[in-house]
């Protein structure tokens, strides 16, 4: 923490007293960490392999079964017992956890898809026979990365757009105030609908689109900030040594306008996955097949005989969003001037 500032570190230090903010924080970035690894986690591909004194990673690279002393020049599918007995005859393979891709069907279910936890499924499987817990930990990935790109593109666009009405007010502020007025207006969910019949819906097609309107959020705060802080004497002074109006406002009075801005990116990042993850829900998300929070939600919505499909998506979300909610509240604390410094 040396790095820091005093300022920062008194900030930091007040963060850590909010025992549940601190904690939330260091549990989000475990899960979000575990989920950046799902390849290694959840996968049905060994992560690595001895065969014939020789070291293979099929994680990282493509073999073909005939490397194995298989018959087909294709790759290897590692679950067929096949190949698996080719191998371990003449070596070994260590397998991931999950010994399960998001797109993994298990045709070895003793009942028909989708079907209860148990050993070999610990969260079940879904209506296709893809293992839950799989696809809740790559769909974890595919939500929180939406959100923080999301997140930080609008918020960039945002504080631009808000400084500059809030610092130049006048026609430049009625004029932006009128048009986001226009532009909050237009029917999101209705023009995704629309434009998904032209175009396959992915995973940047969607962050575009929310791009387009996500960036209002936080329009409204830095103007607020800059039309108080426009007129204040450290910016008059700073105007009349002749500074250009680029560098008061992104010197001088964005520093002071973060502050407060700081305190809602968890909030919009639970908004972005909870948008995309409605998207998906309604068949306007990720394309089909991809291991989306939402669709399994859909899921569990069309399989009520198999409750532990629709608990699980909906355990994830409430813990997820719970997590950012706690997080958010402790940066509230911490950035609040009213807040008093804590000691240690």
């Amino acid at each position: 923490m040396a790095i820091l500032s005093p300022i920062n570190l008194r900030r930091w230090r007040i963060f850590k007293a909010n025992r549940r903010g601190y904690i939330c924080l260091w549990l989000f970035l475990a899960l979000f960490i575990i989920s950046l690894c799902a390849e290694f986690v959840a996968n049905d591909k060994p992560l690595l392999i001895r065969f014939k004194g020789e070291f293979y990673a099929p994680i990282l690279q493509t073999y073909p079964e005939t490397e194995f002393g298989g018959t087909f020049p294709t790759e290897a599918d590692y679950r067929d017992p096949y190949v698996q007995e080719l191998i371990e005859a003449d070596g070994w393979m260590v397998w991931p956890l999950i010994p399960y891709n998001y797109k993994t069907i298990n045709y070895d279910l003793p009942q028909p898809a989708p079907s209860p936890p148990s050993s070999e499924n610990l969260l079940g499987t879904d209506d296709q026979g893809r293992d839950i817990l799989a696809r809740v930990i790559y769909g974890f990935r595919i939500s929180v990365l939406f959100g923080l790109v999301l997140t930080f593109f609008s918020s960039i666009v945002g504080v631009i757009v808000g400084a500059l009405q809030g610092y130049y007010g006048g026609w430049v502020d009625i004029l932006g105030q009128r048009f986001m007025e226009i532009w909050q207006g237009l029917p999101v969910l209705f023009l995704l609908i629309i434009l998904s019949s032209f175009v396959q819906p992915n995973f940047w097609w969607l962050l575009g689109i929310m791009l387009l309107f996500s960036w209002m959020t936080l329009v409204d705060l830095v103007r607020a900030e800059f039309l108080r802080g426009r007129n204040l004497e450290y910016v008059v002074a700073a105007r009349a040594l002749g500074l250009s109006d680029r560098a008061i406002m992104f010197k001088h009075i964005l520093p002071n306008a973060m502050v407060s801005t700081v305190t809602f990116l968890p909030f919009i990042l639970s908004g972005a996955i909870t948008a995309l993850t409605s998207l998906d829900f309604l068949g306007f998300g990720l394309p089909i097949g991809s291991p989306s929070l939402g669709e399994l939600l859909s899921q569990g919505k069309a399989n009520l005989q198999a409750p532990w499909i629709g608990i699980t998506a909906f355990m994830t979300l409430a813990v997820m969003l719970s997590l950012l909610v706690f997080i958010g509240e402790g940066l509230r604390d911490a950035l609040d001037p009213r807040h008093e410094a804590m000691g240690g």
